[in-house]
């Protein structure tokens, strides 16, 4: 949902699908492409499939804002029963450090007891937002409740939690782009990539994504 919660399997070198975008401040360097992307979410669409094959509906729950790209392109894969749902929640407002403080701006618009359901995050990162938002969704009793996530970033974890899948999993840099934001820009990027701030020399870590 934010630079804060994300998973995967090393994947720095993915060929840009477009020249760096230029901000003025910053550039976006390419770091998956949007062909990389668009393969790995095939693969975990079937083994979603596999895992869910006896639902009768499969509830996908989406985490505004950052996953939109990737819940919308994930739905379209499934060969199986779903509804769609989204939760938002904020832990970054426009900062690039996270408050620790989850707050939840949109619940789900129906309940989930006794049904299948898949929670869907842009970015694991220091997993407190995944983490709050799994208790509380298993605090509703729901018969199966499993977790992905788009980006993971191991090494930024404050609480014990891992995504049941992981896209992709990154090292500690801020990124933008498929859904991703930095301060509400950039979610339109069809491929994943690395803000490098110009004044400060060097690359900057953090939450690449918004809410």
């Amino acid at each position: 949902m934010t630079q804060e919660d994300e998973t995967g399997q090393a994947q720095t070198n993915g060929a840009a699908d477009a020249d760096q975008p230029d901000h003025g401040a910053y550039i976006v360097e390419p770091m998956i492409s949007a062909k990389a992307i668009a393969a790995r979410v095939e693969a975990l669409a079937k083994e979603i499939e596999r895992t869910f094959a006896d639902t009768e509906l499969l509830v996908v729950v989406g985490l505004l804002r950052g996953s939109f790209i990737f819940i919308a392109d994930l739905v379209r894969e499934l060969r199986l029963p779903v509804e769609v749902d989204f939760i938002e929640a904020s832990s970054y407002g426009n900062a690039m450090e996270s408050t620790r403080e989850v707050r939840i701006l949109k619940d789900l618009r129906a309940p989930i007891e006794g049904r299948d359901v898949l929670l869907v995050e842009d970015i694991v990162d220091t997993g407190h937002t995944l983490s709050q938002v799994v208790k509380m969704l298993r605090a509703r009793k729901p018969r199966r409740l499993a977790t992905i996530a788009l980006l993971d970033k191991p090494s930024r974890r404050e609480v014990e939690i891992r995504a049941d899948w992981i896209g992709f999993e990154i090292p500690d840099e801020f990124v933008v782009g498929y859904g991703i934001d930095y301060a509400q820009r950039n979610r339109n990027l069809p491929h994943i990539g690395k803000v490098v701030f110009r004044e400060r020399g060097t690359d900057t870590a953090g939450d690449g994504a918004g809410p």
